[in-house]
C-alpha cells in the first residue's frame, strides 16, 4: 500500500510539473527550482532585451545600464552640436574640481571628442581656493583623473592670484559672505588660468539643475540685471578672448550622479565646508521640493529663463562737476553728442563711466577694463578689486603664532568626527 501511494504522489507530482512550470514544487523529500520567466514590466523600454535597472529622474522611463549611457552621451552630444559650441582643432580647458559634475565632464568630452571627432584639444584646468581640508582632497582627486583620462593638468590658487585664501577670508569677513567672494574670484581665476594656457575656451560642469537654481536665485533677489542672461549656454564678451560654455545644460544632477556611479568614476563626494550657509542652498532646496512634485519643474523652470524680455529702462545721466549750464541746455534739448565724459547712474545707485563705447540692454560697457588690474569690468575698479580691497582693511597687522583661525572649519570638522567618547 505505501509502495502505491508514493507512486501515485510522484504521478501526480509530474502533472503538476506540466500545469504549472513557473512555480517551484517541493516537499520534505523533493525540491526543484524553476525559472521565472521576466515581467514586460521589468525589461528596458528601449532594447526590450535586458533588465531595466533605473529610472530616467528627467522623463521616468525604464532603461538597462547600456541604453542609459547611450541616451546619456547621445543627449550631450546633440547639445553641443546644436548650440555650435566648439570648432575642430580648438583648445579647450575643463574646470576640474575633483566634483561629480567636472569628473564626468572630463569623462564625457574625452569620448565624444574620440568617437565623433571633435578634433579638440583638451586640458584640465583646476583652481585651488586654500580650503584646508577639503580642496586639498579634492585636487588629489583631479590628479588621478589627469592620469586615467591622460590630460594635461594646470593648478591656479587663490593665494598665487590675490595673495588671500578662502579660509582667511573667511576668517576675516565671517562665513555668511564666502560664497560672495569664492564666486567673484573664481571665475577671474578660471579666466587668468585660460589666458596662462593660452586657450580661450573653458567648459564647465554645471548641470541643469545649478542653472535652474541661478533663476531661482535671481528672482528671490530681484537681481533683474543678471535675470535675462542666467540661463546662457555660453558666454562671451568682445573685451575678453576666453568664453565659457555649459555642455551639461540640460543635463539633470541625479543623472549625472547615475552616469558616474555606474561606470564607477573615481570623484570627491564632499561638499564645501562653506556652502550650507550660502543663499543657493535655500533655492537648492526649494527646487528639490518642487521636483518631488513635478519633476520637470528643472527644465520648465530653464525654459521660462530662456524667454525672459527684460524692458528696457531708461538711463540716467548727469554731467561732471563744473559743467557749464550750456551743455544742460544741450542734454534738455537731447544733442548729447558735443558732452564728454557722461557718468551713467544705475538704478542700484552704482556708477559707470564710459566714453563713446558700445552698451548693452542691460547697462554694461563691453571690452571695458578694471584700472587697477585690468580684468574686464563694467565700472572703473572690478568687483573682485573691491572686495579685495575691504579684506586688506580688515587683516590683522599682527599675527599670533598660535593662531587657528585661517585653519578652516573643514579641518575642524575632522578633528571632531575623529573623536571618541
Amino acid at each position: 500500500m505505501e509502495t502505491e501511494s508514493k507512486s501515485k504522489r510522484e504521478v501526480a507530482r509530474e502533472v503538476a510539473r506540466e500545469v504549472m512550470p513557473s512555480k517551484i514544487l517541493s516537499d520534505s523529500n523533493l525540491k526543484v527550482p524553476v525559472k521565472r520567466p521576466l515581467k514586460v514590466k521589468s525589461l528596458c523600454e528601449v532594447c526590450h532585451a535586458r533588465k531595466a535597472v533605473m529610472r530616467r529622474p528627467k522623463n521616468f522611463s525604464s532603461l538597462c545600464k547600456e541604453c542609459f549611457y547611450q541616451a546619456f552621451e547621445t543627449e550631450i552630444h546633440n547639445t553641443i552640436v546644436g548650440n555650435k559650441l566648439f570648432y575642430s582643432g580648438e583648445s579647450v580647458a575643463i574646470g576640474a574640481s575633483g566634483g561629480k559634475d567636472s569628473t564626468v565632464l572630463a569623462y564625457i568630452m574625452k569620448i565624444l571628442n574620440e568617437r565623433y571627432n571633435y578634433g579638440l584639444n583638451l586640458v584640465l584646468l583646476s583652481i585651488d581656493e586654500g580650503i584646508k581640508g577639503y580642496r586639498d582632497d579634492s585636487l588629489a582627486t583631479v590628479k588621478r583623473n589627469q592620469q586615467q583620462y591622460e590630460m594635461p593638468l594646470e593648478i591656479v590658487s587663490y593665494k598665487d592670484l590675490y595673495s588671500w585664501s578662502m579660509d582667511e577670508i573667511v576668517a576675516s569677513s565671517g562665513i555668511r559672505s564666502s560664497c560672495t567672494y569664492c564666486g567673484v574670484l573664481r571665475r577671474q581665476a578660471l579666466d587668468r588660468g585660460a589666458a596662462k594656457l593660452g586657450i580661450n575656451h573653458v567648459v564647465t560642469g554645471h548641470n541643469a539643475d545649478d542653472v535652474a537654481e541661478t533663476v531661482l536665485m535671481n528672482l528671490l533677489r530681484g537681481d533683474t540685471a543678471r535675470l535675462e542672461n542666467s540661463t546662457a549656454i555660453m558666454t562671451s564678451s568682445s573685451g575678453s578672448p576666453i568664453k565659457r560654455s555649459k555642455p551639461f545644460k540640460y543635463t539633470y544632477q541625479k543623472e549625472i550622479v547615475l552616469y558616474a556611479h555606474y561606470k564607477k568614476l573615481d570623484y570627491f563626494s564632499t561638499e564645501c565646508t562653506y556652502a550650507p550657509e550660502a543663499f543657493r542652498g535655500t533655492a537648492r532646496q526649494l527646487l528639490k521640493n518642487l521636483e518631488a512634485v513635478r519633476p520637470s519643474c528643472i527644465i520648465d523652470i530653464i525654459h521660462s529663463g530662456e524667454n525672459f524680455k527684460l524692458k528696457e529702462k531708461r538711463k540716467r545721466e548727469t554731467l561732471q562737476y563744473k559743467k557749464n549750464c550750456r551743455n544742460v541746455q544741450q542734454i534738455k534739448e537731447g544733442n548729447n553728442k558735443n558732452i564728454d565724459n557722461p557718468i551713467e547712474v544705475r538704478s542700484d545707485g552704482s556708477v559707470s563711466i564710459f566714453k563713446g563705447e558700445k552698451k548693452s540692454a542691460n547697462g554694461f560697457v563691453d571690452g571695458n577694463r578694471c584700472e587697477k588690474c585690468g580684468y574686464l569690468s563694467s565700472n572703473k575698479i572690478c568687483k573682485a578689486c573691491i572686495l579685495l580691497q575691504g579684506l586688506e582693511h580688515n587683516r590683522a597687522k599682527v599675527l599670533i603664532d598660535t593662531d587657528t583661525s585661517v585653519d578652516g572649519a573643514a579641518v575642524l570638522t575632522k578633528t571632531l568626527e575623529k573623536l571618541t567618547f
